[in-house]
């Protein structure tokens, strides 16, 4: 976390703060991403993928990226075709590290970012992808 904070806040010099945080719930994020309106990201860990799966159309770039902050949002750059303006909807387990996230990206110059506050898992926020039973793939990479 204080990586991609640190990053972030390097970025921040270069890229003023002008991002749109919004929440969005599961269905919506699932709807959006299906007519291509959203980058659905999954941000949780390579092990916790393997252990739930993920959800289906996700990109899957783990928050804690083994090549850091920079790591990190290069390959959320390369998932929006290199554009900051892309609307990108974030999701974890239950919705405390997209927000953190998402901040931090907002710092880093992205512009349209929503947070499945919910999670994959549920939270005061609603009951997660997995609860409401949302179509779910098996990780590809663990």
């Amino acid at each position: 976390m204080r990586i991609l904070l640190s990053a972030a806040l390097l970025l921040s010099l270069a890229f003023p703060a002008l991002a749109e945080i919004k929440t969005i719930s599961a269905p919506e994020a699932l709807a959006a991403a299906k007519k291509g309106e959203v980058v659905l990201v999954d941000i949780r860990q390579p092990e916790e993928w393997k252990q739930s799966g993920v959800a289906e159309g996700a990109k899957l770039i783990p928050m804690r990226h083994p090549e850091g902050g920079a790591g990190f949002v290069r390959d959320l750059l390369a998932a929006a075709k290199g554009d900051r303006n892309a609307p990108i909807a974030l999701i974890c387990r239950t919705g405390n590290r997209s927000g953190a996230t998402a901040k931090a990206l907002a710092d880093a110059g992205f512009t349209h970012i929503l947070d499945v506050s919910e999670g994959m898992a549920g939270s005061s926020a609603g009951p997660g992808w997995i609860r409401r039973d949302l179509p779910m793939v098996r990780c590809p990479v663990c």
